[in-house]
């Protein structure tokens, strides 16, 4: 269950669980200083009325009765109305200040019972302390019984507990204030702390997306050492990664570049009565093939391909002059609207295979228009470009079929099929993607993202 009620991310989790404990802690500290506090006070209220008593002991006699010339009737036991007061029990009599305690009325407080007067170390003596409410409103009393040779007597001394709650209370409301105040601050040094602790983790992540990007091959060395162990089993993984594929790339690379030569043999093979251009049509799409796994294996290279920065603006607009002169009887206009600082990490080679295929597809289907835009994602880590047209467009449910090798929806025109996939499989390559959508023109949107250079201006 707590772990649910917890945030997913790290700083959250380390926040809540911080000002949790803060919480806890000012709310202790409170309790245990208004304890602290409240018992203070009461001991000086205690040890005030255990002087009256004292006081009033001395007007004993040895056989237990009240002498009362020695009783002082002193301030503020003389005033019915200040809820202070006293009283001696004694052989069936009671003698008492103008507001003495009720004896009925009396129970002892709750809390510890607090230390005895000196004077009621005798084996004969007995203190209690006790609490009652009269008209006055709460009370509280010190009782001393003494055993004598006429029977016990008691001495009763009582104050209003105002005189404790009022300073209590006086106490605390600056108490509080300072918790409060002290609680702000640690909340700050808390999110100071985090921000500080939690910053190596932000920038491991920064080191992460060079790597992904090109830029850097290792996390750096310099990590605080409970991050060190696992930036080495990075590294480590990415050096065993890197191999592996540098491997595979020679293998790929080693096989196209053993069927070049082949394939040239073959082609200058051909026979020369090729009347339908069939065979050198065949031979050139391998040749095409090829080509592409040879680019492949090179924008797989680490730190090769990735680092390259091949600006849009340019390649689109050779590829639309290309393209135009291609299909110049086609009644087909084509705008391009590029960002010139726009640049892409992709090898040109590849891009223009990959573009080339988009605007080729677009130029086919198109009634009379294309348009070309692109703009980086809100990340600033992807360039989002569309390729749209004004023609009949392909069918939501086909959209998927279209993207794959060889599938031709309309067995009209002279393509093979290829170009989508083609284009799906190079956005691959790169870590983007190529997606079909309804154009804003009423065709085809072609829309592939594609990561931006290092060296982009961001």
């Amino acid at each position: 269950m707590m772990r649910t009620l917890l945030p997913r991310s790290l700083y959250g989790r380390l926040l809540v669980t911080a000002l949790l404990a803060t919480l806890a802690a000012l709310a202790f500290a409170a309790f245990a200083i208004g304890a602290v506090l409240d018992r203070f006070v009461m001991h000086g209220l205690d040890e005030r009325l255990d002087a009256q008593i004292a006081v009033l002991a001395q007007a004993l006699r040895p056989d237990g009765s009240v002498d009362r010339g020695r009783l002082v009737l002193a301030a503020p036991y003389d005033d019915p109305r200040g809820g202070w007061g006293w009283r001696i029990d004694t052989q069936g009599k009671t003698i008492a200040s103008p507001a003495p305690p009720d004896l009925d009325a009396m129970h002892p407080p709750p809390g510890p019972r607090l230390d005895p007067p000196p004077f009621a170390e005798r084996r004969d003596a007995h203190v209690r302390a006790l609490d009652w409410r009269d008209r006055h409103g709460p009370r509280h009393a010190r009782s001393l019984t003494l055993a004598t040779p006429g029977g016990p007597v008691r001495i009763t001394a009582s104050a209003p507990r105002a005189i404790v709650d009022r300073p209590l209370r006086a106490a605390m409301v600056p108490l509080l204030g300072s918790l409060l105040l002290l609680g702000g601050a640690l909340a700050v040094a808390t999110l100071v702390q985090l921000r500080i602790g939690l910053r190596p983790l932000a920038k491991m992540r920064e080191s992460l997306a060079a790597i992904r990007s090109g830029a850097a091959t290792a996390l750096p060395d310099t990590q605080p050492s409970e991050l060190a162990p696992l930036a080495r089993e990075i590294n480590a993984l990415l050096a065993e990664n890197a191999a592996a594929l540098a491997n595979a790339r020679g293998h790929v690379a080693n096989l196209a570049h053993g069927l070049k030569t082949p394939l040239a043999t073959l082609a200058l093979a051909l026979p020369p009565h090729d009347p339908d251009g069939a065979l050198r049509a065949q031979v050139a799409r391998i040749d095409r093939a090829v080509r592409h796994h040879l680019g492949r294996a090179r924008a797989a290279t680490p730190g090769g391909a990735m680092r390259v920065a091949t600006p849009l603006a340019p390649v689109l607009a050779d590829l639309a002059d290309a393209l135009a002169r291609i299909h110049a009887d086609r009644p087909v206009t084509a705008a391009v609207a590029i960002d010139p600082t726009l640049n892409v990490a992709v090898d040109r080679q590849d891009l223009d295979e990959l573009l080339g295929n988009l605007l080729d597809n677009g130029w086919r289907w198109a009634a009379s228009r294309i348009a070309v835009t692109a703009a980086r994602t809100a990340d600033g880590r992807f360039v989002r470009l569309s390729v749209e047209d004004d023609g009949a467009g392909i069918p939501p449910d086909a959209r998927v079929a279209a993207l794959a090798a060889g599938q031709r929806l309309d067995e009209r025109g002279d393509g093979h099929g290829f170009g989508l996939s083609i284009a799906n499989e190079l956005a691959t390559l790169y870590g983007g993607a190529l997606t079909l959508e309804s154009a804003a023109l009423g065709g085809l949107a072609a829309i592939v993202t594609l990561p931006t250079s290092p060296s982009s201006d961001v």
